[in-house]
């Protein structure tokens, strides 16, 4: 039996989405973030070193990274299914967005949410002007561009079909699903990437997971 180590409003939502559109029978073993921190418990350290979801076991094998998991359900439970044929162009652009989601998207998304507590968060009144300063700073010159960068490109992709991959349905769609959620919550919606989250809104298996999972609230 998969069992999913599943940390809520997190990255290992999209595990659940998966395995609800595969049809394979799983369990979840939930984890709740530390309320002042919104860091995972250290709890998931016995699953795995670095402490952090989603992780998956099944059997004695053990998966992390979005990622990986992603490729080793598809390949291990999903027949054919949510891929597309090999050596096709829909297939290299399937793994060019299963790699762009944590490769290129969210390292950025990610700065954007620590600087934004950085500049937001309490602090000593003597160091409040400087660290939000640089805080600033940092966005407006670094991250923020970067953003908008993504954001264009994303809305560029979608103008060729409904979905990253081609006209079908994949899980690149699952994949990329979190860095987008998280680009409309810190960059604002683009109307191509709101519709993209209405359609996966929408489907039953995406409705399925968060009934098991619990409601997805991404952190900003």
């Amino acid at each position: 039996m998969i069992t999913v180590h599943h940390l809520e409003n997190s990255r290992s939502q999209r595990i659940l989405w998966l395995l609800e559109e595969l049809g394979v029978n799983y369990e979840i073993c939930h984890y709740k973030r530390d309320p002042k921190t919104s860091l995972a418990p250290p709890e998931l350290l016995r699953i795995h070193p670095l402490g952090k979801s989603p992780v998956v076991t099944d059997g004695d094998s053990t998966i992390a990274e979005s990622g990986a998991i992603i490729e080793y359900l598809v390949d291990r439970y999903g027949k054919g299914a949510l891929i597309p044929p090999g050596g096709s162009p829909e297939r290299l652009r399937y793994t060019y967005w299963l790699h762009f989601a944590e490769g290129s998207a969210m390292p950025p998304l990610l700065m954007k949410l620590v600087f934004n507590r950085i500049e937001k968060g309490p602090m000593p009144f003597f160091a409040r002007p400087i660290a939000r300063g640089i805080a600033r700073k940092v966005k407006q010159g670094f991250i923020d561009p970067n953003l908008e960068r993504i954001g264009a490109h994303l809305e560029s992709e979608l103008s060729r079909g409904e979905w990253f991959a081609g006209d079908a349905f994949t899980a690149a769609d699952v994949q990329m699903s979190f860095p987008v959620e998280a680009m409309v919550a810190r960059m604002g919606s683009r109307p191509r990437m709101a519709q993209f989250l209405d359609r996966i809104h929408a489907r039953p298996a995406y409705q399925r997971s968060l009934e098991r999972g619990g409601k997805l609230s991404i952190l900003g």
